[in-house]
């Protein structure tokens, strides 16, 4: 068995978004229904730079294979092509209410693990 060698910054913050990117996607749709790049702009503009859009793709297909979003295509404001909107349904309004709920569940018990104050991790107030 090898050691894996600790994950520098951005290979953690890929590690953690990975696990949590189809949540994020589902809070922006419940915003308003929207197309591929509007994803990533947004992702963007929340400090999530390192998501492409090779990556929003396959896992909009999986969502909506799931039943948890579905699309439908609207012309262009531009004049192009249609584009593909993506809008939750209501499975998928329902997975976004419990993914928010273990998720903010799961975040508690890790700050508190990772507070400086190792007292209140083991309970123990001795030095």
């Amino acid at each position: 068995m090898t050691k894996e060698p600790p994950a520098t910054g951005d290979q953690r913050r890929t590690q953690l978004l990975r696990g949590v990117l189809d949540l994020c996607l589902l809070s922006l749709i419940a915003e308003r229904p929207r197309y591929g790049y509007e994803f990533v702009e947004a992702l963007a503009g929340n400090g999530l730079e390192l998501v492409s859009e090779g990556s929003i793709y396959p896992l909009l297909a999986r969502m909506e294979r799931a039943g948890i979003i579905s699309s439908y295509r609207a012309p262009s404001a531009s004049g192009g092509a249609p584009r593909k909107y993506y809008r939750l349904t209501a499975a998928g309004q329902a997975e976004l209410a419990t993914g928010r709920a273990v998720w903010h569940a799961f975040t508690g018990h890790v700050t508190r693990i990772l507070n400086d104050d190792t007292e209140s991790i083991t309970g123990d107030s001795t030095p």
